[in-house]
């Protein structure tokens, strides 16, 4: 089964290829880049954010019913998100449905007003993405910081992380 990455359209352009073949080398299975034209929807004007919740909703219903997408299915946005009870989050899974979405707008250096550099935005998003996506395949956060199923609270943590899965995730993933 290959996991499926849609980038949204007004996402940034380039890293595309990097990110998903970083995913593949933590989780060790295939990755698919596809496109389809999906509307992100769950705009809060007061937060100046969208509600991760219902674009995961938004993802069930269209791309996995419209579009018979199977497979795991990870949304990378660039997009702030959020969820009730968080001031924000770097991604959301939904395990049931096998639908997932990252945002990469407070994983850019940039938003925390550092020079930008692409090769930290890659690292990045594919431990985000590997993480949300891993959720999806059954796993749950892990206590090793330095796991990519770790739950990073900031960038700080995220950064700390290695994109790789300790040994206890990796055998229930059975990778």
């Amino acid at each position: 089964m290959s996991i499926n990455i849609l980038w949204d359209q007004q996402g940034l352009e380039g890293i595309e290829l990097p990110v998903a073949r970083m995913v593949e080398m933590i989780l060790r299975r295939e990755t698919r880049l596809i496109e389809c034209p999906f509307l992100i929807d769950g705009y809060d004007r007061e937060r100046n954010q969208h509600d991760a919740q219902q674009i995961l909703d938004r993802m069930q219903d269209t791309l996995t019913r419209r579009y018979e997408i199977s497979g795991p299915l990870l949304l990378i946005t660039p997009r702030d998100l959020y969820t009730r009870g968080c001031e924000f989050v770097f991604g959301l899974a939904r395990p049931v449905s096998s639908v997932a979405v990252v945002s990469t707008a407070r994983l850019r250096n940039d938003y925390y007003g550092r020079v930008p550099d692409d090769a930290d935005l890659i690292d990045r998003v594919a431990k985000e993405g590997a993480h949300e996506l891993g959720h999806l395949l059954g796993l749950e956060h892990c206590r090793e910081p330095e796991c990519v199923m770790f739950r990073p609270r900031t960038l700080d943590e995220l950064d700390r992380k290695k994109k790789v899965l300790c040994p206890a995730c990796r055998e229930a993933l059975g990778a």
